[in-house]
């Protein structure tokens, strides 16, 4: 019988054990019969597959101080959830901050206990392994099947064996096959991400990826190319991203089942890394499809008549160029709009985004689009709430078919980019533009590796094959003044851009150049500014009136070619111009002169890539740097912890308020 606690009157609570207990058989877990609340990570058997002794694969963490708290899981089913026991008084700010530093710990415990056996699982493995001996073409299984051993082994019970290799070519796991079929994993070991290549890479014209190894071992043995084994659907996005790293063509050959599992993994295959899928017509797999008497070879490799067209055929389908944006953003392209870290960038994208969300008003004299958006941002997701809330009272639009993230992801990652797709499958339409801001929030990569860039890449080719939307990337220069008309990173970028836009703040405007347009000719240059716009019912703290600004550009204005390098005072005046845009345009009180703090300057500094050392010297009024040569300009002063622009400099920096 459950332990009753009473809370109140008339109210009850059951024990922390108990209600561990109901949590664990929510998620679809087998609790253990004891459960111990002491702060120490404990295994059990989860139940997800089958009840062997050893098969431990179920953990659980719960600190009894408190208000108990912890958080369980599985790793073989990938559940991870957070616990907190409801307790006899609301959870105080001390108690959740405690609870978050906690989990923390939590993760770091599961993780180095998952990584200790899974060490431990790789040595016996290789033991096991090495000592198993070959696999006879006998084996009731191969027999059945009708395929050869293909480099398996056997067990001293009689079980076939097949290895499970990581990328960097460890053995992590093994998989057990009786008889009659039944597979098992070794208990604990690694199997996402890992798998088995039946043949050599070397001279191959194409790379089959297939679920199981019967599958892999019949297509291996019909076309006489190399088959990886991924062991589940779900293993077929990564294996086949591995397989793709050779540049040679890849075929995913799914299992047809009645779920849809394995087709719907082959399509998010084919969709990231542009691989070509196939499944059998019928229920089963492709080694069922041979064994019914269907053409395999056919199956892998069909013949088309169509696949060369001539020229004149092909040239005589019309096929101009769609646009969200006219001359400016292409349908299914690939853009980058780069700029200075506070140079405007992201209100005139967020221009863009609002335009096309809400109707397609006209931007520039250009026609716009109307359809949906997805904003996948990164970070200051309380600046763009006000920036969007300022953008609607500015242009009094109607409703808005755009969907924000909560946080970034890494794109470039398997993880990350099923988030991403699974989250935009589940809206209601299909959106006609993704936009990532910015793109080092959501690359977990270097964008200066021309390998980093080309994943990528392929993510995002990805989302357009999948939604057929354009995508664009937000970016930042670099830190010196000469990179400030390039994007920064790998020259990969530039090459894989239908269009490459540049946005750089000069002289308190924003200059928007199209650096290139692939399939049409390049449009005259933008000059924007930021106009400042109050936000109605919104108060700070101290009830003054909340302001941002919006981008408004107009057309027509011929684009200046790259600045030379500029003499020290007109550097540092576009230096401290960038920052003070980047940092909120903030006027000093009941003055309205551009004010920068000088935290805020040195926040901006910071993101810029400058060093500590170089920062401490630019702030430094006493040598002749960023801060002392415009105070020795006379063109900023201080004021408060930071300083404010004066006479010439300062009305520059308003010019977008007397617009």
């Amino acid at each position: 019988m459950s332990e009753i606690f009473p809370l109140h009157r008339g109210i009850y609570q059951e024990s922390t054990e108990d209600q561990l207990r109901s949590a664990m058989q929510s998620a679809g877990l087998t609790p253990p019969l004891e459960l111990y609340i002491d702060g120490h990570l404990h295994r059990f058997n989860s139940g997800t597959k089958g009840r062997s002794v050893g098969d431990k694969t179920g953990w659980y963490v719960v600190y009894p101080d408190g208000v108990p708290a912890g958080r369980f899981g599985c790793w073989r089913s990938d559940e991870d959830r957070a616990f907190r026991a409801n307790g006899s008084h609301e959870i105080t700010a001390d108690e959740a901050m405690a609870n978050n530093l906690r989990w923390a710990e939590i993760r770091q415990m599961r993780d180095a206990e998952r990584e200790r056996a899974r060490n431990q699982t790789s040595e016996i493995a290789e033991t096991i392994w090495t000592m198993a001996a070959a696999a006879s073409a006998e084996h009731p299984y191969l027999r059945r099947k009708g395929i050869q051993p293909n480099g398996a082994r056997v067990t001293g019970d009689g079980r076939l064996v097949v290895p499970l290799y990581t990328e960097e070519g460890h053995l992590a796991s093994l998989q057990y096959i009786d008889a009659e079929g039944g597979k098992l994993y070794h208990l604990s070991g690694q199997t996402g991400g890992c798998y088995w290549l039946l043949g050599t890479r070397e001279d191959a014209k194409t790379i089959y990826v297939a679920e199981g190894f019967a599958t892999a071992a019949t297509i291996h043995e019909a076309t006489g190319q190399p088959c990886a084994v991924a062991y589940t659907a779900s293993n077929l996005v990564s294996v086949t991203r591995a397989m793709m790293e050779t540049g040679t063509p890849v075929v995913v050959v799914a299992d047809c089942d009645k779920s849809g599992i394995g087709q719907k993994y082959a399509e998010q295959a084919a969709a990231k890394y542009g691989a070509r899928y196939v499944i059998p017509p019928e229920i089963g797999d492709a080694n069922d499809y041979v064994a019914a008497g269907g053409d395999l070879l056919a199956l892998l490799e069909p013949t088309s008549s169509d696949w060369l067209i001539p020229a004149d055929e092909f040239a005589s389908q019309p096929a101009p160029l769609q646009w969200l944006v006219r001359r400016w953003l292409p349908r299914e392209s690939l853009a980058m709009v780069y700029g200075p870290s506070g140079g405007g960038k992201s209100f005139y994208v967020i221009d863009w985004a609002m335009r096309i969300a809400t109707g397609g008003a006209d931007w520039c004299g250009q026609r716009v689009t109307a359809a949906p958006v997805v904003y996948l941002a990164g970070e200051g997701h309380h600046g763009m709430r006000a920036r969007i809330a300022a953008w609607r009272e500015h242009h009094q639009p109607g409703p808005a078919r755009l969907w924000i993230s909560s946080s970034g992801c890494d794109l470039d990652t398997n993880e990350g980019y099923l988030k991403a797709r699974d989250a935009i499958l589940g809206l209601p339409e299909k959106p006609a533009l993704i936009i990532v801001d910015t793109l080092h929030r959501f690359l977990s990569g270097d964008e200066n590796s021309a390998q980093d860039a080309r994943t990528m890449i392929a993510a995002c080719s990805g989302l357009t094959r999948e939604f057929g939307a354009a995508i664009i990337l937000v970016h930042h220069t670099g830190a010196s003044e000469e990179a400030q008309h390039r994007a920064r990173g790998s020259s990969a970028w530039k090459g894989s851009l239908d269009v490459e836009i540049a946005v750089i703040p000069k002289d308190g405007e924003i200059q928007v150049t199209q650096r290139k347009m692939k399939d049409a000719e390049q449009a005259p240059g933008v000059t924007g500014r930021l106009t400042p716009v109050a936000i109605p019912g919104w108060l700070d703290e101290d009830g003054e009136q909340v302001t941002s600004v919006v981008f408004d550009a107009e057309p027509g204005v011929a684009s200046a070619p790259a600045p030379k390098k500029d003499s020290k005072i007109t550097d540092a005046q576009r230096t401290w111009s960038r920052c003070w845009f980047g940092s909120g345009a903030e006027m000093l009180p009941n003055s309205q002169d551009p004010y920068i703090s000088r935290s805020a300057l040195s926040e901006m500094l910071r993101s810029d890539g400058v060093s500590e050392p170089k920062i401490k010297a630019a702030l430094d009024p006493s040598k002749p740097s960023l801060i002392g040569s415009l105070i020795g300009s006379e063109l900023i002063r201080f004021s408060g912890h930071g300083w404010v622009a004066v006479g010439f400099f300062a009305d520059g920096l308003r010019v977008q308020q007397k617009k």
